[in-house]
C-alpha cells in the first residue's frame, strides 16, 4: 500500500472513531430529535441545502471566478454537516440533542439530495456526472451513521463503560486526523498558492460569512441553537466535496486544494464568531429576570 492511500485510510478511520466518540454521548432519542421537531427541521434544511446553495449558484454565474473555486463552493454547499464540528457546536451552549439531530438528519438527506444536485449541477455545467444513491449512501452509512449508531447503542446498553471509552477513542480519533492530514495540508500548499487572486479570498469570505448570518437567523430563539445551523450552514463535509467533485469533475486537479483553502479561511472567519456566540450565550445564562411591575402602580 503506497503513502496515498495509507493517508486516506488515516483519514477515513479518524472520521469514523471521532464519530463513534460522539455516539458514546449520544442516545437514540438524540438522534431521532428533528424527526419530532419538523418546524427546526425546516428552517434547517432551508438554511443549508436551499439558502445557501441558491447564493452560491448566483455568484458563480455573475462573477467571474475561477473554475477550480466554482466548482468548490458548488460541491461544498451541497455536503452535510463535517462530523468533527459537533464539538465545536457543543462549546457554544447548543441542544446537544439538536447538534445529533442536525447530524443525523443532514446525513440521511444527503443519501437523496446528493446524487440529485449533481445531476443538476452537471446539467449546468453541461457535464455528465452521476452518484448513484448506493455509493453516497456506503459514504454516509460509513463514516457517519453506523458508528453513531453504535456508539449511541453502547451508550444505551452500557453508560458507565461508554461514559470511560468516549474520551479515549475522541483524542485517539483526533491525533490520527491531525498526523494524516498534515501531509494533504503540506502537499496542497503549493496549489492553493495557485488559487489566490481574482477575488477568491473575497468569494470564500462572502460565503462563510453569508452562512454564519443566515444560520444565525433560522435557528430559532435558542441562541446555542442559532449558533449551531450558523456553523453547520457555513462549514461543510470536506470529504463528501471532493467525491462530488470527482464524480463530476474528474479532471479538476486544483478542486481539492480549493476546499481545503474554504476550510482554512471558513475556520479563520469562524473564530470571531464562535467568541461572540460564547459571549453572547454566557449573558443569556446568567440574565437576570426583569422584576415583575405590579398593575396598580
Amino acid at each position: 500500500m503506497d503513502w496515498e492511500k495509507l493517508i486516506v485510510w488515516g483519514v477515513k478511520a479518524s472520521v469514523v472513531l471521532i464519530v463513534f466518540g460522539l455516539g458514546l454521548k449520544a442516545t437514540p432519542a438524540d438522534l431521532a430529535f428533528l424527526a419530532r421537531r419538523p418546524s427546526l427541521l425546516a428552517r434547517s434544511v432551508l438554511s443549508m441545502n436551499v439558502i445557501l446553495p441558491l447564493l452560491v449558484a448566483a455568484m458563480v454565474a455573475v462573477f467571474p471566478l475561477k473554475p477550480a473555486l466554482e466548482i468548490a463552493l458548488i460541491v461544498l454547499a451541497l455536503s452535510p454537516v463535517p462530523p468533527i464540528l459537533p464539538k465545536r457546536q457543543s462549546k457554544l451552549g447548543g441542544n446537544q440533542s439538536y447538534i445529533y439531530g442536525l447530524l443525523t438528519a443532514q446525513a440521511v438527506l444527503s443519501v437523496v439530495l446528493i446524487p440529485l444536485s449533481v445531476k443538476l449541477v452537471g446539467f449546468a455545467f453541461g457535464k455528465e456526472g452521476s452518484m448513484p444513491w448506493p455509493s453516497v449512501a456506503a459514504i454516509v452509512l460509513a463514516t457517519v451513521l453506523l458508528p453513531l449508531g453504535a456508539g449511541s447503542t453502547a451508550r444505551l446498553l452500557a453508560p458507565s463503560i461508554a461514559g470511560k471509552l468516549e474520551p479515549i477513542v475522541s483524542r485517539i480519533g483526533g491525533l490520527l486526523l491531525l498526523i494524516s492530514a498534515l501531509p494533504i495540508l503540506l502537499f496542497a500548499g503549493r496549489f492553493i498558492t495557485l488559487l489566490i487572486g481574482n477575488g477568491t479570498l473575497i468569494a470564500i469570505s462572502v460565503v462563510v460569512l453569508f452562512g454564519l448570518a443566515i444560520g444565525h437567523l433560522l435557528g430559532g430563539p435558542e441562541h446555542g441553537n442559532r449558533s449551531v445551523l450558523a456553523l453547520a450552514t457555513a462549514l461543510r463535509h470536506p470529504g463528501v466535496a471532493m467525491a462530488i467533485s470527482s464524480a463530476i469533475f474528474p479532471g479538476q486537479k486544483l478542486v481539492p486544494a480549493a476546499i481545503l483553502l474554504y476550510l482554512l479561511v471558513g475556520g479563520v472567519l469562524s473564530i470571531p464568531f464562535v467568541r461572540w456566540a460564547d459571549r453572547r450565550g454566557g449573558i443569556a445564562s446568567h440574565e437576570p429576570l426583569a422584576p415583575r411591575r405590579d398593575k396598580a402602580a
